[in-house]
């Protein structure tokens, strides 16, 4: 056998000393390679809501730095909903008209007075936030909003949501809400209607009639409300058999989605639901439905084609259709 010198020795140690840092670096990207591919699957799967939860927390730290400045206590609402407030509403009428040519039709049926406006959910509920301060900024008055739970589960996100007149709140404070004569957001399809509409829009209510009892106890119209084109803007996918079940586990989950596509969004204000106090909540639930599956049908061609959508943008409208 070949006897080995010290300088072979010497060498060999020299190179596994350089091998071993080389390999431990090898298997620590191999390691980071996971989490972040799954980062941006993540990021392509969910980047319209990434999008837009930026947004919102973009929002809610200016009105955080607002009250800082102005030295507000914690509960002051009031005068969070002023100067900020127009600010916030002028740059969402601006992000509106440049990502949609976003137009409201019909607000003159919104009354002076109270009323639950009942709104068609879509993948992202991007129309009922351009509508709200849309309506703020041509009104003065600002809508109150029933939200899903899940949106107080985000950190940090509160802020926004109190200031901002959303609630996750009992049927009797919305009745209290409506008495205090604001108007109330309600979509009753929910996060159902969000995971699993599509472009044919049907409304996926159930048998839901909460937000028709609210408006009886509180002797006010509803107002349907539905913003065309909605579907062609933003669509879920991965409406499968597995997604759906771990939905109807949780009520938390988002359905991946896609969207950001520059559609024409036009929301139209329906005509009212008089307050009848000799109709149950069934009924008027169901008269409710009908109401917007007929505004539905009088201003969007179904199935909706995003091309078709895109075409309206250049397309004129009258303003009071």
């Amino acid at each position: 056998m070949p006897k080995m010198t010290v300088e072979s020795t010497n060498c060999t140690l020299e190179q596994e000393s350089l091998t071993w840092p080389a390999y431990l670096l090898g298997e620590y990207r191999d390691l980071m390679v996971y989490p972040s591919t799954m980062l941006w699957i993540l990021i392509i799967l969910y980047y319209p809501l990434i999008v837009s939860f930026s947004g919102l927390y973009i929002s809610s730290a200016y009105f955080f730095i607002w009250r800082i400045v102005g030295n507000f206590q914690e509960d002051t609402n009031t005068k969070l909903k002023g100067k900020p407030r127009h600010i916030t509403s002028v740059l969402s009428d601006i992000i509106g008209k440049i990502l949609h040519g976003y137009e409201v039709c019909g607000i003159e049926n919104l009354p002076k007075g109270a009323a639950v406006l009942v709104y068609y959910h879509g993948a992202i509920p991007l129309d009922y936030y351009f509508f709200v301060h849309r309506v703020y900024r041509t009104t003065g008055r600002f809508c109150s909003s029933v939200v899903d739970h899940i949106n107080f589960l985000f950190p940090g996100f509160a802020r926004y949501l109190y200031i901002n007149q959303c609630y996750n709140c009992t049927r009797e404070k919305c009745v209290a809400l409506l008495k205090e004569g604001h108007l109330l957001g309600i979509a009753p399809g929910g996060l159902r209607e969000q995971n699993y509409g599509d472009n044919t829009y049907k409304l996926l209510w159930g048998k839901r009639k909460g937000f028709a009892q609210v408006a009886i106890d509180a002797k006010v119209p509803i107002i349907p409300i539905f913003t065309q084109n909605l579907r062609e803007g933003y669509r879920t996918y991965g409406n499968i058999r597995p997604m759906r079940w771990l939905y109807e586990q949780t009520r938390i989950l988002f359905f991946p989605l896609y969207g950001l596509i520059p559609v024409k969004l036009r929301t139209h204000i329906g005509q009212p639901i008089a307050y009848d106090p000799n109709i149950t909540a069934e009924e008027l639930a169901e008269k409710t439905k009908i109401a917007m599956e007929a505004l539905r049908d009088k201003h969007q061609k179904i199935p909706g084609s995003i091309l078709r959508a895109l075409r309206e943008r250049f397309e004129t409208h009258p303003k009071n259709e």
